[in-house]
């Protein structure tokens, strides 16, 4: 299994608002979950990618033209 099929339409759009810059406040807010979950879900979209932060998974996403 490749690590794209790990991820789910909504971990890329977790991808996509974090690409955009926008904060982990705004970005719960826009998705309808606490801070807490955006940050676990995070982690987690972290973790399938065997990346260390979040936007290491974007730079991912991006060069596998994902978002």
């Amino acid at each position: 299994m490749t690590r794209t099929a790990d991820l789910s339409d909504d971990d890329l759009a977790v991808l996509r608002l974090i690409s955009t810059g926008l904060t982990t406040e705004a970005i719960a807010r826009e998705l309808g979950m606490s801070e807490r979950t955006l940050r676990r879900r995070g982690r987690l979209i972290c973790d399938r990618l065997g990346v260390k932060t979040p936007i290491e998974a974007v730079v991912w996403a991006v060069r596998s033209r994902l978002i």
